[in-house]
């Protein structure tokens, strides 16, 4: 499934660690996907509410919990960048379908990073 929202289809996901030699780009791809694979299913189950995107949330946040040892086994880590980076897409793709109010510690709540 492709993502139809058009301000996620064309943003550039976790761009500021692809940015960065530290964080190694096969690892980022896979955050990228995780990111990807969100869009897609708030696509397809459309949460009525902040508690529906949540739970949305929280299971992408647990893909990168699972992310940070293939993060260290690559000598890298997510670290403040990028965790400041992975929050502000969780954060953009709130906004973009219509979740302005979502609290962007809720968003990622149980993050171990």
């Amino acid at each position: 499934m492709a993502i139809t929202n058009e301000r996620m289809r064309r943003h550039a996901f976790l761009q500021g660690l692809y940015d960065d030699a530290y964080f190694p780009d096969h690892v980022v791809d896979r955050g990228k996907a995780v990111l990807v694979r969100l869009c897609e299913t708030i696509e397809a189950r459309q949460p009525a509410d902040l508690a529906a995107l949540y739970v949305l949330t929280h299971a992408a946040t647990e893909e990168f919990n699972a992310l940070e040892a293939e993060f260290e086994a690559a000598g890298s880590e997510i670290e403040t960048a990028a965790r400041e980076e992975i929050a502000e897409d969780f954060w953009l793709v709130a906004t973009a379908y219509g979740f302005a109010e979502a609290d962007v510690e809720q968003l990622i709540a149980p993050r171990e990073w």
